[in-house]
């Protein structure tokens, strides 16, 4: 039976805060405890990164806690389920599969939506798999009521038009090209990109990769809808490691990580110029 596809619960007056992390990384356990931080820093939706031995997006850092997760036994369904257990604990905004096509072809594509509906995602993002190949699985999607999320690159150009106008929930811009990563300066063509975009989408337009400073977070949140943060974030889980895994100092590693996350989003609170 086919579902409607589910709406995400998005804050209407202010730019989102979108948050990415890996799943396994350090721990399941942890995981939850650093969704249930992002949230209370602010995030407006969660990115869940599923692990994977050959991402082809991902940077030295992100690669890095795949490899962590990954020997920790991390895998797509104990991923997806993870949302389950984020949900119980008590995170309420929407949560975001990323993962890779292989491993959902591995898992199967139904079998795949169904675990993620089961277990209360509200939408996937799939990186590699390139729009004018998303069709069937976008129809997938809409049977189960989910979102497949779109990306756009400064070099899809021509192709803009089709993918904004295909876009569910969030279109996600790249913002400049090659794998993530943090950087310090971003593209300076990035604005127009950002707006040429927007003049096609129907849903809000989030922009990531290399974005890792609240001044860099400053500077876009008035030519776009949403800022994804995925990198920065998980190399401050990588600086605090050892303490997350040390029962008597998690819970101030915890809040030192929910507040490099606020300090993240706070540019994001102030009032934009142009909205």
């Amino acid at each position: 039976m086919r579902r409607k596809v589910k709406t995400l619960r998005l804050p209407a007056n202010q730019p989102l805060f979108i948050p990415f992390i890996v799943a396994g990384d350090p721990s399941a356990d942890l995981t939850v405890d650093l969704a249930l931080a992002l949230q209370d820093a602010g995030a407006d939706v969660l990115e869940l990164g599923v692990p994977y031995s050959d991402p082809l997006a991902d940077g030295p850092t992100i690669q890095r806690a795949a490899a962590r997760a990954l020997a920790g036994q991390m895998t797509l369904p104990k991923a997806v389920q993870l949302v389950a257990e984020m949900r119980k604990k008590g995170v309420k905004i929407p949560i975001i599969i990323f993962t890779y096509y292989n491993p959902v072809l591995q898992l199967g594509e139904e079998s795949f939506f169904a675990l993620a509906r089961e277990n209360g995602a509200d939408g996937v993002l799939i990186p590699d798999l390139p729009f004018e190949e998303s069709g069937p699985l976008r129809k997938l999607g809409e049977r189960f009521g989910l979102p497949l999320i779109s990306l756009v690159a400064p070099t899809s150009k021509q192709r803009i038009e089709r993918i904004a106008s295909a876009a569910q929930g969030f279109l996600y811009c790249v913002s400049s090209l090659g794998v993530t990563g943090v950087r310090e300066t971003l593209p300076e063509s990035l604005g127009g990109f950002l707006g040429e975009v927007k003049r096609h989408s129907r849903v809000p337009v989030a922009v990531g990769f290399g974005i890792s400073t609240p001044e860099q977070v400053a500077m876009l949140k008035d030519v776009c809808d949403g800022v994804v943060v995925g990198s920065a974030l998980v190399q401050k889980v990588e600086q605090l490691l050892e303490r997350l895994q040390t029962p008597k100092e998690k819970e101030a590693a915890l809040a030192e990580f929910a507040a490099y996350a606020r300090s993240l989003a706070a540019p994001l609170r102030e009032p934009c110029s142009s909205r």
